[in-house]
């Protein structure tokens, strides 16, 4: 009797003791922190700390979609640290029903039936195949630069964007509801951006198109044009 109740004494230390209680998730913006948690404590022995630990030790999950890996941490006896490296995606493309994100380079990194909030959908490319892992096969290149720096534009001034549009010479076309705001070339593009975040509030419940194709940075007065 005595034996066992030290078996169960030792339990409920150990249990007391390194049963996660605290988790922090860092860096995922595609996924909620709960949906997160889910992907790494798969069975009811990873609420153990030791365990976890001894699971995740100089391995990461990787084979997610949209994201690079997760890097799984014990903190503490009861605290996890979970950190999660998201592909770096500029954009996507519609094509044969799915949605085809690709990065800064233009290769298609994911493929999903399923949007994804803060990356914008572009339009416009010439292309008649795509493959995962590869670069999409547009005529000119310099296009993914001006999408990611378009991208980055978008959340730094943290506005909402429906779609981006590219002409065949690469001049810039932002939907916004009703609302197309023609930005033609890449020319004086943050310039441009910064006064459209200026004026982003005005354009609610509007339709027609602003024109910033000739902004160049050193008048306040812009163009609106119904219709």
């Amino acid at each position: 009797m005595t034996v066992l109740l030290i078996l169960l004494g030792a339990v409920w230390w150990f249990l007391t003791t390194y049963t996660i209680h605290t988790v922090t998730v860092e860096g995922s913006t595609h996924y909620t922190s709960e949906e997160i948690e889910e992907m790494v404590f798969q069975t009811p022995l990873d609420n153990i700390s030791l365990i976890l630990s001894w699971r995740y030790h100089n391995k990461n999950i990787t084979g997610v979609a949209f994201i690079e890996s997760i890097e799984v941490t014990v903190v503490g006896n009861d605290s996890v640290r979970i950190r999660v490296y998201e592909k770096s995606l500029a954009g996507y493309i519609e094509y044969l029903g799915q949605y085809m994100y690709f990065d800064k380079d233009g290769t298609v990194v994911e493929v999903s039936s399923q949007t994804t909030t803060g990356i914008p959908l572009v339009t416009g490319l010439k292309f008649d195949s795509v493959v995962l892992d590869e670069p999409l096969p547009v005529e000119d290149a310099d296009v993914f630069q001006y999408v990611l720096e378009l991208t980055n534009l978008i959340n730094k001034y943290e506005l909402t964007v429906d779609k981006i549009y590219f002409s065949p010479d690469l001049d810039m076309t932002l939907y916004i509801g009703d609302v197309m705001v023609s930005l033609g070339d890449s020319s004086l593009l943050t310039e441009k951006m910064m006064k459209l975040r200026d004026t982003y509030s005005q354009l609610a419940g509007l339709s027609g198109t602003l024109h910033l194709e000739n902004y160049t940075g050193s008048s306040s007065v812009i163009t609106f044009t119904t219709g």
